[in-house]
């Protein structure tokens, strides 16, 4: 027998799931809560729950996760240093150390200035190389001739052992910022996935799992363990995509939407004849607009760790908090807090400011900060805050302040991770009316009795509205990517505004997460459609994880050396080539890309039988009877268990 293992690392689980390869059954499943920041205990934990004998016969494990989006979306990626040549990014960028020196190209390739100042960039590479942990190169027109990032790429391997980036390497599209962010998130991504990657190869040896390791790109595709080392920006949004096909192998469907239900977030997606959606324009994560090619996706700052909180009325998200069920299971001192809970008066009330709200340490000792990393107010908050849950009440006894005195300072100490917050959530609202029983109901209970009072509600009713919330907003959001342009404040109205219409979505739509069945019907009440969550909903982004294929893109383009001129330019990540005449270029290109998908399927295994290959021509206007641009573009297909 012939097992594959899939693993997926989220927020809030840790998913994974043991498949028949020979006919892509789900024999066992497990989740586990994601442990920070030692991946490894929470891979282990998931892992642990699959019967022994299943991991014997593992020959093919493949992982996603949304640790590459986290990570950017909060700022946290490890400090890179960005070397531009030929031109300078008054733009915003996400890094201290920019260094900006002559030369480039220009559209036809053309060294536009000689690159001759390498003694700088030797200075800046030696002045940097301990406080970066990579180097990321862009060169002006570097996709018409990559010449000069790969000078620059040896000289920094010449002078240090740290990963180098290229723009070239990670796109062939013009747009130089970009691609010059790209580059940069792609450098300060390698630690993030290489610490993933050495937690599941930890774990796997432990567990005596001798298998091929792949991992998800976020177009839905597949690659070696080694090749996501090298571009671990092209992981993010992996997590979504493992759903999206998840979603549709769990439902035997080849056309579906998919509505992913996290703890962060709520992401919705479709695949089409078997192959993701992608995104026109590149993927847009945290505000950084790159070139990395992902699955066309609307989401949602809402899931099941989002916080329920009441100001003049019932909010929810757009923060996650850690729910109050959860955190009653490791400290049940929660109870008694909630059960002698003070009044909080709704003129005060904020996200931050609830009376079930409660906060806990990080587990950072004061005095192990360094002096100039918090202020001296924001030491004093820390310090009354211990790693069992504190109320507002008792910080302000702590303290001797009102608590509008500290609701800035406890805002900013969640900003920079020093501590967690604890909330009423969506989660705990399905705890009370036993939709989804997985932690401890008797808070959930007492922190929805506190809430519904300030509502004039009882609790069964203040939950109610909060699941319809939820229902709604997964509406909402499926119409809005369905619809296209159409404005979302447009759909809320539609949505909202009679009884006697409803909207009608095609496509069959495939729910996946852990409490998605709770919200079915409610959904089913806004919207005509077919929807389901199929068996093992629960852990679709580990399913989709493993029945990804291998996905090759390879893309070259023509041009005319120059007004008049008979000779023609050929531009590929290989580099640019010189040809006498258009149809000596023209096959050069279609034997350059057919070289490219055989070399590349070779390394997975895979012979061109087994591959489907895919070939577009696109030639834009004249000169005479040559094309002003002629773009070829092969797409392979190929399953790497076929290699099994």
């Amino acid at each position: 027998m012939k097992l594959g293992l899939g693993i997926d690392t989220g927020g809030t689980y840790t998913d994974t799931v043991i498949m028949d390869l020979a006919d892509g059954s789900i024999i066992d499943a497990n989740k586990s809560l994601t442990t920070y920041p030692d991946l490894i205990q929470g891979i282990r934990n998931s892992i642990d729950g699959l019967k022994a004998e299943y991991l014997e016969c593992v020959k093919f494990t493949s992982v996603s996760t949304t640790l590459a989006t986290n990570t950017t979306l909060e700022g946290k990626g490890y400090p890179a240093g960005l070397i531009l040549i030929g031109y300078n990014i008054p733009r915003k960028l996400p890094t201290d150390y920019v260094l900006s020196i002559d030369g480039g190209h220009d559209a036809n390739g053309n060294e536009v200035e000689p690159l001759n100042k390498l003694e700088i960039v030797r200075e800046f590479v030696i002045k940097n190389q301990y406080k970066v942990s990579s180097f990321a190169i862009s060169s002006y027109f570097g996709v018409r001739n990559p010449e000069h990032e790969l000078r620059i790429k040896e000289t920094i391997q010449n002078l240090t052992n740290l990963p180098v980036v290229c723009g070239h390497e990670l796109s062939m599209n013009l747009g130089a910022y970009e691609r010059a962010l790209t580059a940069l998130l792609n450098a300060q991504l390698i630690p993030v996935i290489d610490q993933f990657i050495r937690s599941v190869q930890s774990v796997m040896e432990d567990k005596s799992i001798n298998s091929i390791l792949m991992m998800m790109k976020c177009d839905g595709s597949l690659v070696r363990i080694e090749e996501a080392l090298k571009k671990p920006v092209e992981s993010i949004f992996s997590g979504p995509a493992a759903s999206l096909l998840g979603a549709a192998h769990l439902s035997g469907l080849k056309d579906c939407l998919t509505i992913d239900v996290g703890g962060t977030s709520t992401d919705i997606s479709m695949i089409h004849k078997g192959m993701p959606d992608i995104s026109s324009s590149g993927a847009v994560v945290g505000g950084w607009e790159t070139m990395v090619k992902a699955i066309k996706m609307d989401t949602s700052a809402m899931g099941g760790d989002s916080h329920v909180w009441l100001q003049e009325k019932m909010y929810i998200g757009p923060n996650r908090v850690i729910p109050l069920c959860l955190c009653a299971t490791e400290f049940p001192s929660i109870i008694s807090k909630l059960q002698s809970v003070q009044n909080i008066s709704t003129r005060i009330m904020s996200d931050i400011i609830q009376p079930t709200t409660f906060f806990m340490s990080n587990g950072v000792e004061s005095h192990c900060l360094h002096a100039s990393e918090l202020e001296g107010e924001e030491m004093e908050i820390l310090d009354a805050i211990t790693e069992e849950p504190s109320s507002i009440s008792d910080i302000a006894s702590k303290t001797n302040r009102h608590p509008l005195m500290f609701e800035g300072i406890l805002r900013k100490l969640i900003q920079k991770r020093y501590i967690k917050q604890v909330g009423f959530t969506p989660t705990d609202a399905l705890h009370v009316l036993g939709d989804y029983q997985q932690w401890e109901s008797d808070a959930s209970m007492l922190g929805s009795q506190i809430l519904s009072k300030y509502c004039s509600m009882v609790d069964f009713e203040f939950c109610t509205n909060v699941k319809k919330e939820v229902a709604r907003n997964f509406a909402l959001h499926l119409i809005s990517y369905c619809t296209g342009k159409m404005q979302k404040k447009d759909v809320e109205k539609i949505l909202d505004g009679s009884e006697l219409t409803k909207f009608m979505i095609i496509p069959p739509v495939v729910m996946v997460g852990a409490p998605v069945t709770a919200y079915l019907k409610d959904l089913q009440g806004l919207i005509e459609a077919d929807i389901r969550a199929p068996k093992y909903h629960e852990v679709g982004n580990a399913v989709g994880a493993l029945v990804g294929n291998v996905v090759y893109r390879e893309e070259v383009l023509i041009r005319p050396a120059g007004p008049g001129s008979l000779q023609c330019l050929l531009f590929s990540d290989k580099g640019r080539y010189i040809f006498d005449d258009y149809q000596e270029a023209l096959e050069k290109g279609n034997a350059l890309v057919s070289s490219s998908i055989s070399d590349y399927m070779a390394g997975y295994g895979l012979s061109m039988d087994n591959v489907r290959v895919e070939l577009e021509h696109n030639d834009i206007g004249s000169i005479g009877a040559i094309p002003i641009e002629t773009k070829i573009l092969g797409i392979a297909v190929g399953s790497p268990r076929r290699s099994i």
